[in-house]
């Protein structure tokens, strides 16, 4: 459950970095997602890579969660 929250505030924060950078590149199915570290829940960074490698990682998003409906 921890690591469920932690990696959803991940794919958030990357989300609303990319949008405040500037349009990206969007990746094709199977393309690997490009690098990035963040802060956790807890403070610490926490990177992409590191949790790739102890297994596959889902990254979702639920795009309606952050506007108004």
């Amino acid at each position: 459950m921890r690591t469920s929250l932690l990696l959803r505030s991940l794919v958030a924060a990357a989300l609303i970095s990319v949008a405040l950078v500037g349009a990206a590149s969007a990746l094709e199915v199977g393309q690997k997602a490009p690098d990035f570290a963040l802060n956790g829940t807890d403070g610490k960074p926490v990177k992409l890579s590191e949790l790739t490698a102890k297994g596959p990682v889902v990254i979702y998003t639920f795009i309606a969660a952050f506007t108004p409906t």
